[in-house]
């Protein structure tokens, strides 16, 4: 934030909470033009938001958060906001992500491994607690977000997606050229997924339901962050945000547990009917398979166009789920092939 929009927020503060504010201090960081300030009033801890204008849209956060909050969900209560200018106060829901507590998970349970097996068994139990809380608030949000507002995750939206894998990953960050058939095979994939997303239940869509996004608290756990992008699209798409993350994996054995435990909540809230259930993980993979496409596209992005190249580094990850899904749906396994052949040797090479 420049030293000019500082100064206006902090006056802006000053303002809306009667009294001059503590020190700001950054909270987060973020992959847009948002950015967020933790400040103390009266013993308080909240979130100031500045959200240039030109750029972001407070007024739909403010909209959305609220509707979250309608439907259960413990997302930021919005306190004070100033949208002309894209200034907001919200609540603090903490500085505990799940990725940071999963990745510790995750270490505890390498070292367990050395150690004994109810140690393994106690990690284990943690982060199917973790998951188990972020299923519940997802069933939450599709049976009681409103759709009717939201837009429309449609072909022509899902496609805008899946070309920033062709666009700013191969085209500018690898400056690769595809042969023919190379080409077409990735036609042909692009309108495989966007027919397997628009075959789905339509249900709220939050967009980027992962690990960052999900805050670790105490009472009604999670907190809900970012959720100004919300959609009315794909059964399976938040659930691929939150289980195929590309800020951390999970053996297939696990992930697809926790998609019996989706699918079961799922099923028993009226979102997925008996018949649809069979081919709900074949829905989730490929729905992890657009998703993918468009965030490799993303990091290519934040690191060409705007210099945040530390998304690359999350880049191998994302690209290891694609080339996992190869050998389980042969329609994949070109883009598999691709991957695995052209674009990690040439990242590899950068």
């Amino acid at each position: 934030m420049s030293d000019e929009r500082q100064m206006l927020l902090e006056q802006w503060l000053a303002v809306v909470l009667g009294e001059r504010v503590g020190p700001l201090a950054p909270a987060s960081a973020d992959a847009s033009f948002r950015r967020y300030w933790r400040f103390y009033d009266q013993g308080r801890s909240l979130i100031a938001v500045d959200a240039p204008p030109e750029h972001e849209d407070s007024a739909r956060f403010t909209r959305l958060a609220r509707a979250f909050r309608t439907a259960g969900l413990n997302a930021p209560e919005v306190l004070a906001e100033d949208h002309a200018r894209g200034f907001l106060v919200v609540s603090d829901l903490g500085s505990r992500t799940y990725l940071d507590m999963l990745t510790a998970v995750q270490a505890a349970a390498r070292d367990s491994d050395q150690r004994s097996a109810q140690a393994s068994a106690m990690a284990a139990s943690q982060d199917d607690r973790l998951y188990g809380d972020a299923i519940t608030a997802l069933i939450k949000l599709q049976r009681g977000l409103p759709t009717d507002e939201l837009p429309v995750y449609d072909a022509a939206f899902l496609r805008r997606e899946l070309d920033l894998f062709r666009q700013w990953l191969l085209a500018e960050l690898l400056q690769l050229d595809l042969s023919e058939t190379e080409a077409e095979d990735l036609e042909r994939l692009f309108a495989l997924l966007i027919d397997n997303a628009l075959e789905q239940p339509v249900v709220a869509v939050h967009r980027d339901f992962h690990s960052r996004n999900l805050m670790l608290t105490d009472a009604d756990n999670p907190g809900i962050l970012d959720l100004q992008d919300a959609v009315a699209g794909p059964l399976s798409y938040d659930l691929a945000s939150l289980l195929k993350d590309c800020y951390i994996a999970w053996p297939r054995e696990r992930v697809l547990a926790w998609v019996e435990v989706y699918a079961e909540q799922a099923q028993a809230a009226g979102l997925l009917s008996a018949a649809d259930r069979p081919q709900l993980v074949r829905w989730f993979d490929l729905m992890g398979a657009q998703r993918h496409l468009k965030a490799a596209g993303i990091f290519a992005r934040l690191a060409v166009r705007d210099g945040k190249r530390g998304y690359l580094a999350d880049l191998p990850r994302t690209l290891d789920y694609l080339q996992a899904l190869g050998p389980l749906y042969p329609v994949l396994e070109p883009l598999a092939t691709l991957i695995r052949q052209r674009v990690v040797p040439c990242l590899s090479a950068r």
